[in-house]
């Protein structure tokens, strides 16, 4: 009996991750313009091998508590939210963020304002959290699609380690 030759075998793959994008905008909710930052952070996640498993627009308020308890269901590795953090009356996107985080990390949003600062002095008015629910990690960028270009770019070289790190591998 004569041996099979070898025959290449792909490479093993690791599954995608998954991830939701939250837009907090009262409105584009209601249609008033086209929301860019969705698609933007959407894109930029499936680039890096996460699919969105949902995404959405909703009104600035409780209607974010609301779409992130939604997202936090599906188990995501990440949400992203987009809007809400500045100081109007309805900007609540960090009011509603921060009671469902089991740890901040500060630090993500140190660097995503000391980055932007270097923009425009706005950044610094940026409310924001980052932080983790069970194995998801939650982060509220600001609103305008500049600032999510921005703010991806810091976090570019950092969210596969923090995913990793959720997912309870310790390589550093």
């Amino acid at each position: 009996m004569s041996a099979l030759p070898d025959v290449p075998q792909p490479p093993h793959q690791q599954p995608r991750r998954t991830a939701a994008v939250l837009i907090a905008s009262t409105r584009a909710a209601r249609g008033i313009y086209e929301d860019e930052c969705g698609p933007l952070a959407a894109d930029w996640l499936y680039a890096l091998g996460y699919d969105v498993v949902l995404a959405e627009v909703v009104p600035d308020g409780d209607e974010v508590g609301e779409a992130l308890r939604r997202m936090l269901a599906l188990e995501p590795a990440v949400i992203l939210t987009s809007g809400g953090t500045g100081l109007s009356p309805d900007d609540r996107t960090p009011e509603q963020t921060l009671p469902l985080l089991d740890r901040e990390v500060p630090g993500i949003m140190e660097a995503l304002r000391a980055d932007g600062r270097t923009k425009t002095p706005m950044a610094a008015i940026s409310r924001g959290h980052a932080g983790t629910a069970g194995r998801t990690f939650i982060v509220n960028l600001p609103g305008s699609p500049g600032a999510v270009a921005d703010g991806l770019a810091v976090l570019e070289p950092v969210i596969g380690h923090i995913c990793g790190q959720l997912e309870g591998h310790h390589e550093h």
